[in-house]
């Protein structure tokens, strides 16, 4: 028998994915997915939807991808970490999500009225018709390439455009990184650190930075991800057997047409059991 295929990270239309969560699930079964983790951004509005789609004999993760930063040497640098297995009922986590979630869409129109302001063809309409839910970047992105602007989404997501430090991008107000593995924890959640070495999506951390988080109560970090090099995910992988951190592996999908695919980074049985262990908040849904 083949390994379990266990997708740790995937998006639907309750953040900034393509796919409603009942596709998203649909999908992944289609992908030969046996336990997907739903991570939108910010949110859970659509772990329930996603629940009522399983099939038979498939799991569902309920987790989310919680926007944070951290400060280092005088910068501060956005870092995303991936909450699973939480209480979503738990009061001050919910209300951190409920702030991030705010702010985040206030966020994608302020981008989208800077660059109709420089003379480009966007709509913050359009942007909205594009999302078929919540409004996140990668959906401005999508509106640039809509209207001509830019080839590609990936030709979006530079400092020319709206990448991290770029002419139209802007600054989100995020919780601290500390402060949002605290609240994980203390809603029985566990933690894994999102495409850490990702620097193709701007500013990152070096290890030293996930020394500290492991000390502040991270469970793991995201190793097999597409935006990781092969040296990115050795040092990666080494980092984490020498913290004892949860290494897993993820596709990060957002939608058709993504050039990361469902399915296409999975995560050991091992490792995903050891999450399911360390969490108490709440229990993996099978179909």
């Amino acid at each position: 028998m083949r390994p379990p295929r266990i997708d740790l990270h995937a998006h639907s239309t309750a953040s900034d994915g393509a796919l409603t969560p009942d596709e998203l699930v649909r999908s992944a079964a289609a992908a030969g997915v046996d336990v997907l983790a739903l991570t939108d951004h910010d949110t859970t509005g659509g772990l329930d939807r996603a629940a009522a789609a399983l099939p038979a004999g498939m799991t569902l993760l309920p987790g989310a991808e919680i926007s944070c930063s951290v400060q280092v040497s005088g910068r501060r640098i956005a870092l995303h970490v991936l909450a699973y297995l939480f209480d979503r009922a738990e009061p001050r986590f919910a209300a951190a999500r409920a702030r991030l979630r705010d702010d985040r869409a206030n966020h994608a129109r302020r981008m989208v009225e800077r660059i109709a302001a420089a003379g480009h063809p966007v709509r913050w309409e359009r942007v909205q018709e594009l999302a078929r839910g919540t409004v996140g970047r990668p959906h401005v992105a999508a509106a640039l390439v809509d209207a001509g602007v830019v080839p590609t989404v990936e030709a979006a997501f530079t400092r020319e455009w709206i990448g991290s430090g770029g002419r139209f991008w802007l600054p989100k107000q995020q919780p601290d990184v500390w402060e949002t593995l605290r609240m994980i924890r203390a809603a029985g959640g566990v933690s894994v650190f999102a495409h850490p070495f990702a620097s193709a999506r701007g500013d990152t951390v070096g290890p030293e930075v996930i020394v500290d988080m492991a000390r502040a109560g991270l469970t793991g970090v995201e190793v097999d991800h597409p935006d990781h090099t092969p040296p990115d995910r050795e040092r990666l992988r080494a980092l984490a057997a020498e913290l004892d951190l949860v290494a897993t592996g993820s596709s990060d999908f957002h939608g058709a047409g993504d050039r990361r695919v469902l399915g296409s980074e999975s995560t050991s049985r091992e490792s995903y059991e050891a999450l399911v262990a360390r969490a108490s908040g709440a229990a993996p849904i099978t179909g």
